[in-house]
């Protein structure tokens, strides 16, 4: 649980210099975030066998079922993820993964990227128990330097 507050305590912190967006879809909210890997601690790095480099992006991705009066549910999904560079090459090298740590569930990729590339990533979530997709896209720019 200390990892994953750490983790998060991180991607918040760092939401203004980096995409930090959250679509409403639904009865639901899936967060999104995009960073280089350097801004991890190294402990956090550790933990989930991440190389913390400028040069490494980070996506990270969750899904909150709204329940009145609570900051809402995580939920497990089948997520599909399309990147494309501006040139609108794609990017097959983004693999999620799912991580699950007390009640909280979050999918996370990193992946090679090259000063200020930006990325688009199109987002298909299908949450636990759903039967049709929820759409999410955000962009982001990485720097290296």
């Amino acid at each position: 649980m200390k990892k994953l507050l750490v983790l998060l305590g991180v991607l918040l912190l760092t939401g203004p210099l980096y995409a930090q967006n959250a679509t409403r879809a639904g009865h639901y909210t899936i967060h999104h975030n995009a960073l280089t890997t350097d801004m991890l601690s190294p402990k956090v790095a550790q933990a989930y066998g991440i190389q913390r480099s400028t040069s490494r992006g980070m996506i990270n991705i969750s899904v909150i079922r709204d329940k009145p009066g609570t900051i809402g549910e995580p939920v497990r999904a089948r997520i599909t993820l399309d990147a494309r560079n501006l040139l609108g090459q794609k990017r097959d090298d983004i693999r999620l993964h799912e991580v699950r740590e007390a009640k909280a569930i979050y999918y996370i990729a990193d992946f090679p990227v090259a000063h200020r590339e930006h990325l688009s990533f199109d987002l298909q979530v299908t949450p636990e128990g759903e039967t049709h997709p929820l759409h999410a896209r955000f962009d982001q720019e990485f720097y290296t330097r």
